[in-house]
């Protein structure tokens, strides 16, 4: 890129402060504006950053020196906001789930053609370097046949819950930790497995603050592969991100110190992976370097490019929705209290809903 591809940002609490910090570390994307609808916020994101802050969103979008939006608000924000974005000619970035709810996803899918803007999702998590290095072994046939994937993503941000949190609520977090941690899973082992065809799960609400939302879920799931796999979330807990896969030649176990999630330039000190090759026992596993990366800021060079070369990207709005597809699934076989539930159909009756 010949200059750097101006951005804004909509909505300015803590995620918003982790992306400006990996804006700032990058020369092919510049934040030029911030917006929310708090004055104290937006005079606090001003003095962090150094970012103008806008007092009015419309004026971000008249401005047509901005190109594209990040959205860092609660989810059942992410539809309307993207939607006023699109039709403003803005490209949008918005932070996982895609939406709050699977229709409006797919909604928000749409916005691409009808308007002519990428929409891009933040499933960073895929982009973690234990979990490229992992796919790279699948390619290459270093596993051999893939049979099982596991993972967990788990934090104690439950616990921390009140009343004046989008997340304490049912309607506003759809299966709690399932929409919030498990999401990202479901996305990253679809990326290591490919499509997910049938899932099934269980929940429990175990957290003492008394939000609504299920902070515990279990999630079976079935590849188009054949391959079996496993996610597993606790929002009690303390934090951990780990991932498994099985072949037939090899295993290799992926596991992150959450510690420094919000600082990924750093995972790899802390992390560790390994492989531990078939008729060999764990005590022979074979430890692997990690490089150094930075997950959050990838992810927003990836929107970055895709907006100046006009190149679809990686995190898509088709990956967002699978993953989002995923939870609802999840939670049809938690109502249903276990079961099969076919990705296909979810998808089906969502778009029937439009």
């Amino acid at each position: 890129m010949a200059h750097p591809v101006t951005l804004g940002i909509v909505g300015l609490g803590r995620w918003a402060r982790v992306l400006a910090r990996a804006a700032a570390k990058s020369d092919k994307l510049r934040i030029a504006a911030a917006y929310s609808r708090t004055a104290e916020k937006r005079a606090a994101f001003t003095r962090e950053f150094g970012i103008r802050a806008v007092d009015d969103f419309a004026a971000m979008l008249a401005d047509p020196d901005i190109r594209g939006v990040i959205l860092t608000v609660p989810n059942e924000q992410h539809w309307p906001v993207a939607e006023a974005a699109a039709k403003a000619g803005k490209h949008v970035y918005t932070e996982k789930p895609i939406a709050n709810t699977l229709e409006d996803g797919l909604r928000m899918a749409a916005l691409e053609q009808r308007y002519r803007v990428r929409v891009v999702v933040g499933h960073s998590a895929r982009l973690l370097k234990g979990t490229r290095l992992m796919r790279q072994a699948i390619d290459a046939g270093e596993l051999g046949t893939v049979s099982y994937i596991e993972g967990n993503f788990s934090n104690d941000r439950a616990l921390e819950l009140t009343p004046q949190m989008f997340r304490w609520y049912r309607d506003k977090t759809p299966g709690g930790c399932l929409s919030q941690l498990a999401i990202h899973q479901f996305d990253a082992l679809a990326y290591l497995g490919g499509e997910v065809t049938e899932a099934c799960s269980m929940a429990a609400k175990l957290s003492p603050v008394g939000a609504e939302v299920d902070d515990q879920s279990l999630t079976l799931l079935r590849f188009a592969s054949g391959a079996l796999g496993c996610v597993g979330s606790s929002w009690t807990s303390p934090g951990v991100y780990d991932q498994r896969v099985m072949g037939a030649k090899a295993l290799m176990h992926y596991q992150i110190d959450f510690g420094t999630w919000d600082t990924p330039s750093r995972l790899h000190e802390t992390s560790t992976l390994y492989i531990q090759r078939r008729g060999k026992g764990y005590a022979a596993r074979e430890p692997l370097a990690l490089p150094a990366g930075d997950m959050f800021v990838e992810e927003l060079e990836m929107f970055a490019h895709s907006i100046d070369s006009g190149a679809p990207c990686e995190l898509s709005a088709a990956n967002g929705n699978a993953a989002l597809a995923l939870v609802y699934a999840a939670l049809q076989s938690i109502e249903n209290r276990g079961g099969y539930v076919r990705v296909a159909d979810v998808l089906a009756a969502a778009r029937a809903n439009l």
